[in-house]
């Protein structure tokens, strides 16, 4: 598309033109790359200061934006982003749908101990296992519905949450938010990034709560009969803490009684938290970290897989433990926090401090996070 005489460039009138864009940057061309526009020029200000001065005016006129710098000048790339896009995410809705039938699925078979021949005989007796369902997609989406509703707010495209559906012991993975373009500022990587542990964290104290105060459920004569193996959640200092200011006990005498399973729900929220928490690459504790650190979160983030490793060598050389007694869980997340943090943390435009009130709050956060860690969270034992 070629430019009118004195530097305006043509064009229809979809085309943003902000007036950062013509102050700064010589527009010689405007071209359509299917739903991209690029600005052909130079630039008359280095770059970073460019996308700093560029960003929020393309964000009000629903552009992301890149400069890029190419032979003989710069090209500045818009992308359209669309906050709450049309039409049903079906994607996202089938993923959840999955997800509530598999959480159902171990919830009754492996929580509500409900037999393979009854499930086969009657599938509608999987509904019987809808309260541990509903805790444990409750915190994971709470948390994430947290990351979605700041990013709003700071006008970041985000998707909605994608919950993904496993087998035991939750029945899920867990679940994510995609976050299209650069991050505006680290006031907005902070915000966004504390959100869902605080949102996550609070729902896990609710749930936690309700499950210790129901009645706990009573294991068939058959299963505590039977020798094997069996999969030991221990309590992490938070759940202990509630419980105790609760006055309810989380183990019973009676070896034929057991928590209630929504008390796992409140499991899985501390446990998710913690490993969010880790303060590496783009997970939440990375993103906090960078937002209050700056570039020297990569240092800190460089020390994380060291302490994993260094967890399940302890464990492994000094307890005696096995791989199955949360010898091998440090071990993979040691080994994936360094892939993460090899990849590196989001990089926000502009660089203006967060200031000590998110300072304070992101401190906070992560020692309540810290009572949710403890060495052997998991282990196999003997029945």
């Amino acid at each position: 598309m070629p430019t009118h005489e004195g530097g305006e460039p043509s064009g229809g009138p979809d085309v943003p033109r902000p007036e950062p864009l013509r102050t700064f940057f010589r527009v010689d061309e405007i071209r359509r790359d299917g739903d991209h526009v690029r600005y052909v020029g130079e630039s008359y200000i280095p770059e970073r200061t460019l996308s700093r001065k560029l960003i929020p005016k393309f964000r009000e006129a629903g552009y992301d934006v890149d400069v890029e710098a190419v032979e003989g000048g710069h090209v500045v790339v818009a992308t359209p982003f669309t906050q709450g896009r049309s039409g049903i995410p079906w994607v996202n809705v089938l993923m959840f749908a999955a997800t509530v039938i598999s959480t159902l699925f171990v919830g009754a078979y492996g929580w509500y101990y409900i037999g393979w021949e009854t499930i086969t005989a009657n599938p509608l007796t999987l509904l019987r296992a809808w309260p541990f369902t509903a805790a444990v997609l409750g915190v994971l989406m709470t948390h994430e519905l947290g990351h979605y509703v700041a990013g709003r707010y700071h006008g970041v495209d985000v998707s909605l949450p994608y919950v993904i559906p496993f087998v035991v012991p939750f029945g899920t993975l867990g679940a994510i938010i995609r976050m299209r373009g650069r991050m505006p500022s680290r006031k907005a990587l902070f915000d966004i990034g504390v959100a869902g542990p605080i949102a996550g964290l609070v729902a896990t104290v609710v749930v936690t709560a309700i499950g210790l105060s129901l009645d706990p459920i009573r294991i068939p004569a058959e299963v505590t009969s039977t020798s094997g193996t069996m999969i030991r959640f221990n309590n992490p200092p938070l759940l202990g803490l509630i419980a105790d200011l609760l006055g309810q006990p989380t183990t019973y005498d009676d070896p034929g009684l057991t928590a209630h399973p929504v008390v796992i729900g409140g499991w899985v929220g501390m446990f998710f938290t913690l490993l969010n928490l880790l303060p590496v690459g783009q997970l939440d504790g990375g993103h906090m970290v960078r937002a209050m650190l700056g570039p020297r979160q990569e240092t800190v983030a460089a020390l994380v897989p060291g302490a994993l490793l260094s967890i399940a060598a302890y464990l492994y050389f000094w307890r005696g433990f096995g791989i199955d007694q949360s010898v091998g869980l440090w071990t993979f997340w040691g080994v994936f926090s360094l892939v993460i943090a090899f990849n590196g943390p989001a990089n926000p435009v502009d660089e203006e401090r967060v200031g000590w009130a998110r300072v304070a709050v992101g401190l906070a956060t992560f020692a309540v996070g810290a009572l949710c860690f403890l060495l052997v969270p998991i282990e196999v034992v003997s029945a």
